[in-house]
């Protein structure tokens, strides 16, 4: 039985990529030693504040609108244990445990950034539960995305102080027998300790990089699924030539010329019906590098914040060593926002414009193949149509889901309601932007594999000629899922079947090469 593979995390210099195999799972996860001692000193200054009674936010303060009630020294540990349990006011369905292994990694590396002021083994702890599989239940909703997400961060924070449950192997245990299944006794919170596990902005950048890795599965799939069907139609490759993309010069649009190309390589079929009369393609097919182009971009940009909010130091107050500065002197403890998860919001949105776009295209393009006008298939991809329905209502499905995209892709961000006694005057709503993600992600999904699948069909109908070698790979792919309709049967479970090969994350290196979490490294 091999070993499981071990992952260090170096604060501030967590990849895309690694993210990604943290929230698939089957990881060790430790921290890179060097920032221990950033940690170490980040503590010794906030203990420096305690013996000597300075009053400083968070450390011997209330908290938000109490900002100003100085706590005695000796009611510092039940300061912080109220806290935690007081923010504990969420509501909804748990997070999924990808998503709060990506929370419990992400607070891990933002506190041993060396800001927080908090013990190491705070950290460690943290990457503990993910280690051993057990994971804190994190109710969804309950954070407007500013002081950090306070609630869904408390019911973590509630498992280390032995309150609160947890998911163990499918069962739901108490916070007390979670600490116990990693060999560890609760924790009695030091001070700050316990604000700086609730502010932060890791429960929506956790949902939001879910949300980007399914989208870039999405994205994968449907260059696929609209090969399939430029191939299925007899369409052109003209539109993808090289030049035509370098005329107008976006990154992003030429990256998806050079895939599509690349996929259709060797392809007999194109170099078969040059004279076909065919002069132009509707614009599902034709713009597909200008439209999937422009999410790519979009892709690419919200993937750049997120890398850089994921290593983020982003409680609040922070500490600023001497040793950190490079001067002489004490420490210095500044309060400021970075809690507030503006960056996270205005990503959330730009990648709930490319989900909501990957799957309008490609509702286009399977309408398309149905339709014997525009593609010269049989109609509805079926023989015997009339006593057959073939894909018709399947493409229905397909119109239902890109509509409920558009309605989910309206901008989250733009979205504020005060709290705290208008203290928090101004909050970013990135946590519910996030979490919409994985709905649209899977609704894309499946849009994108029926897409695949009628792709797949239409393209049995003359099978005279091959595609290229890495279609022709994808339509065994397909295959091996589900069968050739030869009549009509229940197509619920080959949905399903196709959605998953829509969200898979394996693919060509054409495609891999586009992709945020594959090509760049933060």
């Amino acid at each position: 039985m091999s070993a499981t593979p071990t992952l260090v995390l170096r604060p501030g210099r967590v990849t895309l990529a690694e993210l990604r195999l943290i929230q698939a799972g089957g990881l060790r996860l430790e921290l890179e030693a060097a920032a221990l001692q950033g940690m170490a000193d980040s503590l010794a200054t906030v203990q420096q504040i305690v013996e000597q009674e300075a009053v400083v936010y968070g450390i011997n303060t209330g908290f938000g609108k109490l900002a100003s009630t100085k706590i005695a020294r000796d009611r510092l540990a039940e300061l912080q244990r109220n806290l935690v349990l007081s923010h504990s006011v969420g509501t909804g369905e748990p997070l999924p445990e990808g998503v709060v292994r990506l929370v419990l990694a992400t607070k891990a590396v933002s506190l041993a950034r060396g800001h927080s002021g908090v013990r190491p083994q705070l950290a460690h702890a943290l990457l503990a539960l993910a280690n051993a599989g057990v994971l804190p239940v994190i109710p969804a909703k309950g954070s407007v995305g500013a002081s950090g997400d306070l609630a869904p961060l408390a019911h973590l924070a509630c498992v280390l102080i032995g309150e609160g449950q947890a998911l163990v192997q499918g069962r739901v245990v108490s916070g007390r027998e979670a600490m116990a299944a990693i060999g560890m006794e609760p924790f009695v919170l030091g001070p700050k300790e316990g604000l700086a596990l609730l502010n932060g902005t890791q429960v929506s950048t956790a949902l939001a990089l879910a949300g980007l890795f399914g989208a870039e599965s999405a994205f994968g799939a449907a260059l696929v699924s609209g090969c399939l069907t430029l191939e299925a139609i007899k369409g052109s490759v003209k539109p993808f030539d090289a030049r035509i993309h370098e005329a107008r010069g976006q990154g992003g649009q030429i990256a998806v010329a050079a895939a599509v190309r690349a996929l259709l390589h060797g392809s007999e079929i194109d170099p078969s019906h040059p004279h076909c009369g065919r002069v132009q393609d509707p614009y599902s097919i034709r713009c597909i590098p200008q439209v999937m182009g422009a999410c790519l971009d979009n892709l690419g940009h919200a993937a750049r914040v997120l890398a850089i909010e994921a290593n983020a130091a982003s409680d609040n107050p922070l500490v600023f060593t001497a040793w950190t500065e490079g001067t002489s002197g004490p420490g210095e403890v500044i309060s400021g926002g970075n809690f507030h998860a503006e960056p996270v919001a205005f990503a959330a949105d730009i990648i709930a414009l490319a989900l909501a776009e990957i799957g309008a295209i490609s509702e286009r393009r399977l309408a398309l193949l149905l339709d014997p006008g525009l593609s010269g298939l049989p109609a509805f991809l079926v023989e015997d149509s009339g006593v057959n329905s073939g894909f018709m209502i399947a493409q229905v499905t397909a119109a239902a889901l890109a509509a409920e995209n558009q309605c989910l892709a309206n901008p989250s961000s733009v979205t504020s309601l005060p709290t705290s006694a208008n203290q928090e005057d101004h909050v970013s709503m990135a946590t519910y932007g996030a979490r919409r993600l994985l709905e649209m992600a899977r609704n894309t999904a499946v849009m994108v594999g029926i897409e695949a699948m009628a792709a797949a069909q239409g393209m049995e109908f003359d099978r005279s000629l091959k595609s290229s070698p890495l279609i022709e790979e994808q339509f065994t792919a397909i295959r091996q899922r589900v069968a050739f309709l030869e009549r009509d049967r229940l197509l619920a479970p080959d949905i399903e079947a196709m959605r998953l090969w829509a969200a898979d994350t394996r693919w060509p290196d054409a495609i891999a090469a586009c992709l945020p979490s594959h090509a760049h490294s933060f």
